[in-house]
């Protein structure tokens, strides 16, 4: 019976297996079959083929099968399959060829397959299996390929895998194993595939895998293997693909890799190699891609190897140290090119002349090197997506030539001595979002056909010498967040249309010429949060009552124009206002009612604290001596009341297992519960931090355990040392926190306060039981007891909270680092948010997007780009854990998951299968997380939106 992609629907139970005793052959593969495996089928005793795969079968596999013992081969992959592998398979001792690939079978993997000595294949990928690999897979020695990729299997590579002379290709990706790789797989001398990647293997690449003769592909990336990578590796001289990024390799990279003449890819990416790059690599002629990026590299590109850099299509040298010269002929070997990206280096010299006429070209990055040259004859680049020359010594004008690359969507020029006016033909780019030219010296008008590129959220014109009017066709753009025009030579007013541009977060128009009254239209820009500057201008009359509408800012500054009358009493809905006022009869003539609400206020008005001294001042205002208004707000309350340090001399203890003298005077605490909490009693609680009370770690600190003297369990996160030296403004840090202890939300961490002392610097939250979601969803029977209605509950907690910070909280709270480790989980299995503001209050000031913007993996792709944090990257957070929290693990597929549907046969198959009520709702809960991790921040929904659909779909 063979009738693949007949187009066959109904079940196999309709079926009379009874009538067929001596059917040998079933083929159905492929078609529309429906419901399960009937254990009838297993009275065919004859049969010595049954192809299943691709229908729509449910249930689990029966354990009847094991009495087909004719039975060659097996396959049952590509259906809904449930249950666990049964035991049973392994009577099928004539069994040659097993795939249940792609199903949601779950459990460990049994022993009994060691029976199956005939087996040539064997596939139990992209299933749900956990546990260990069982040692006897070991006796399958006629196996010639295994694949055991993208399950959740534990414990170390079973060194039994050694014995597997025969095998040609073992994948064992996308698991959690752990452990070493064995010394035993160098006996697999006929290997040609290895795939360990994204595990969690640990320690050095065996010497021995330099016998593996036949080996073509090796990829090992995502682990935590260290060590120098063995320079055995170029004996494996069939090696056409090499993959060890993501790792903690050490070292240089050995010059034996350029023995290794059929390599085509060879990615050493994210690691800690040293070293210059070996000119050997010049014997490797077919070398098509390479990916050195995130390493510690020195040193120039050595010249035997140029002619094979020319010949690349991809290269990423990005975030080294190299210097010298970039070969002048890139790209001109062959025209296939795709990406050529060297930022964060030392190179110097010219641009290579071979990219100027490189058409093949889609991402260009050149950023922060010290190239020289002109630019003015580069382009056009009809398939350039992004390109970046940001932080050189650049010269020349911007061409009209740009125009034709209709592709392009970021346009990165800033930090250079570009001259001449800013072309027209620039409007013809379409499709561009991001266009940053600051710190140049470009003159003339800005072009007002800006306006036409829609799809623009970030104009950086910023530091160069334009001049003539704001062109009123801004308005246009609909779609713009970051306008900064500051420090050019514009006069004219700022036009009504401006206003028009109502997704703007931040606008810079200080340092110009401009003159007249505010239009009342700025008012309309209630989305402003980062920062509104109209500094030194020449701007007259009284502030519109408009600006009071303006109620997320965080920096207002108005100093240094020529404006009168009074602070409209709007502005006292600005309810943030810091820093001394500046002492100008603007301010004097200033009703106290307007500042009351802003804590960290202070000069010479009747009613104000005055500010610390004339010295604290002066040193204030040399920093932001034009300030007329400055707002700060990464507070979430519209009244706060003053609290004041307070200064608690308590007994000197000893920590009973160390020698340490705990001096607790001079000890500064803010607290919020049950009266004063003592620093004394937190260093009792933890035996003056012991490891023995340690029950986690994060970015910023190592988390205790404690129990108070009332009873009371906290969590205690002590700050880590690099972190303490990071808070230069201890009363800065000290006014946040006391706002961040007013939270109250059900789920929200409650944060009880902060203790700073010479030797210890701690928050105190709410203890929360059963830990992170991250630990619950790593842990096997843990992550079982979150079925569906219980994970989908748990998105919308962390979407309600989030929707509290970002739209309730005024002005509102960005957290920066949305991770399912800072997600916990209570002895309810309700989620709670932890960690909120603390990387903002932490690191103010920081430039480095790593450090200011949460977790690798969650951080939103603008982010590459700018330092600018918004709600939207924790939005786009927000979209990864969500597919985590889906999928049961960390979605590391994001980069290639091309769907939604994709992503839903991807589902943790740990839990039972949903009902239909339920697969609808996790169906919108993935569509919101792909529209939460859009590239462009402008295409991503507002948390409100996405609380309000889960809030409209709820489990009945």
């Amino acid at each position: 019976m063979s009738l693949p992609e007949a187009g066959i629907s109904g079940s196999l139970g309709e079926l009379n297996f009874s009538a067929l005793p001596f059917l040998r052959f079933i083929n159905l593969s492929y078609n529309s079959l429906a419901g399960g495996i009937p254990p009838a089928i297993t009275s065919l005793t004859a049969l010595s083929y049954l192809d299943l795969t691709s229908n729509s079968l449910h249930g689990r596999i029966p354990p009847e099968i094991g009495r087909m013992g004719h039975l060659r081969l097996l396959w049952l992959a590509l259906n809904n399959l449930t249950g666990y592998i049964p035991a049973s398979l392994g009577n099928l001792t004539m069994l040659t060829d097993l795939s249940v690939h792609q199903n949601q079978l779950v459990g460990n993997i049994p022993e009994e397959l060691g029976k199956l000595t005939r087996l040539e294949a064997m596939d139990l990928s992209t299933t749900a299996l956990s546990g260990a690999i069982p040692s006897s897979i070991g006796n399958l020695t006629r196996l010639l390929l295994l694949y055991l990729y993208e399950n959740q299997l534990s414990g170390p590579i079973p060194s039994s895998l050694g014995n597997l002379l025969n095998l040609g290709d073992l994948e064992l990706t996308g698991n959690r194993l752990s452990g070493g790789i064995p010394v035993s797989l160098a006996n697999l001398t006929q290997l040609q595939l290895l795939y360990l990647s994204v595990n969690q293997l640990t320690g050095p690449i065996p010497q021995q895998i330099g016998l593996m003769e036949n080996l073509t592909q090796l990829s090992l990336y995502t682990n935590q293997l260290g060590g120098p990578i063995p320079p055995s590796l170029g004996n494996a001289t069939r090696l056409n693909y090499i993959n060890l990024c993501d790792n903690q390799f050490v070292g240089p990279i050995p010059s034996e890799i350029g023995y290794l003449t059929g390599l085509t890819d060879l990615y050493l990416c994210q690691n800690l190699i040293s070293g210059s790059i070996p000119a050997s690599l010049a014997n490797v002629t077919g070398m098509r891609e390479l990916l050195l990026f995130y390493n510690k590299l020195t040193g120039p590109l050595p010249r035997e190897f140029y002619p094979i850099l020319t010949k690349l299509d991809l290269i990423n040298l990005s975030n080294n140290s190299l210097s010298g010269e970039l070969p002048s002929d890139v790209c001109e070997g062959g025209n296939n090119l795709w990406e050529f990206i060297v930022a964060s280096n030392m190179f110097t010299g010219p641009i290579p002349r071979g990219l100027r006429k490189c058409r093949s070209l889609q991402r260009l990055d050149l950023s922060s090197n010290k190239l020289t040259g002109d630019i003015s004859d580069f382009g056009p680049y009809p398939h350039l997506t992004e390109v970046s020359f940001k932080r050189n010594n650049l010269h020349g004008h911007l061409s009209k030539s740009w125009g034709p690359s209709t592709n392009l969507t970021k346009l990165v020029m800033g930090g250079n001595m570009l001259t001449g006016s800013l072309p027209p033909e620039i409007s013809n780019l379409v499709k561009l979002e991001v266009l940053v030219l600051y710190g140049n010296k470009l003159t003339g008008k800005i072009p007002p056909e800006l306006g036409n590129l829609d799809n623009l959220y970030i104009l950086s014109l910023s530091g160069n010498e334009f001049s003539g009017d704001i062109p009123p066709e801004f308005g246009q753009m609909g779609n713009l967040q970051f306008l900064d025009i500051s420090m050019n030579k514009l006069n004219g007013s700022i036009p009504q249309e401006l206003g028009s541009c109502t997704e703007l977060l931040s606008l810079l128009i200080n340092h110009n010429s401009l003159s007249g009254e505010l239009p009342v239209s700025l008012g309309n820009l209630e989305n402003l949060q980062l920062v509104l500057d109209l500094s030194n201008n020449n701007f007259t009359g009284r502030l519109p009552v408009q600006l009071g509408s303006l109620v997320k800012l965080e920096v207002l500054n108005l100093s240094h124009n020529q404006f009168d009358g009074i602070i409209p009493p709007s502005f006292a809905d600005m309810a943030s206002l810091e820093g001394p006022l500046p002492i100008r009869p603007l301010f004097h003539n200033a009703s106290i009612g307007w500042f009351l609400h802003n804590k960290g206020l202070c000069g010479n008005l009747s009613g104000l604290p005055t500010c610390a001294s004339a010295m604290d001042l002066e040193h204030h205002n040399r920093r932001i001596r034009r300030l007329a208004i400055a707002i700060s707000i990464p507070l979430c309350i519209v009244t706060v009341l003053t609290f004041f340090g307070v200064i608690m001399i308590i007994h000197k203890r000893k920590r009973p297992h160390d020698t340490t003298i705990v001096d607790t005077r001079d000890v500064l605490s803010v607290w919020n519960f049950d009266g004063k909490l003592a620093f004394e009693d937190i260093i009792r609680a933890t035996e003056n931090f012991s490891e023995s009370y340690i029950i986690g770690s994060g970015g910023y600190g190592r988390v205790y355990k404690a129990q108070l003297q009332g009873g009371r369990l906290v969590a205690v996160k002590r700050l880590h040392k690099t972190e303490e030296d990071n808070m230069n403004d201890e009363n800065r840090f000290i006014s946040e926190i006391e706002v961040l202890t007013k939270i109250r939300h059900r789920s929200i961490v409650k944060l009880y306060g902060y203790c700073s002392h010479q030797l210890y610097k701690f928050l105190v939250y709410d203890y929360i039981d059963r830990g992170s979601l991250h630990a619950t969803l790593d842990n096997e029977e843990l992550a079982k007891e979150l079925n569906w209605q219980r994970r989908v509950a748990i998105a919308r907690d962390v979407a309600q909270a989030m929707y509290y910070l970002h739209h309730e909280c005024n002005p509102p709270i960005i957290h920066r680092d949305i991770t399912s480790s800072n997600i916990l989980i209570d002895a309810n299995l309700k989620a709670c948010i932890s960690d909120f503001g603390i990387a903002r209050i932490i690191k103010p000031d920081s430039s480095n997007w790593s450090e200011l913007a949460g977790t690798y993996g969650y951080i939103a792709p603008e982010l590459s780009y700018t330092s600018v944090v918004t709600t939207k990257c924790d939005v786009y957070s927000f979209g990864v854990v969500v597919l985590e929290i889906m999928m049961g693990r960390y979605p590391s597929e994001l980069q290639t998951l091309p769907s939604v549907e994709i992503a839903m046969e991807m589902l943790d198959q740990r839990t039972q299968l949903p009902t239909m009520e339920e697969v609808e709702e996790i169906a919108l809960l993935v569509q919101l997380a792909f529209a939460c991790m859009e590239t462009s921040p402008h295409s991503r929904p507002e948390m409100q939106e996405v609380y309000q659909k889960l809030t409209r779909h709820p489990f009945s």
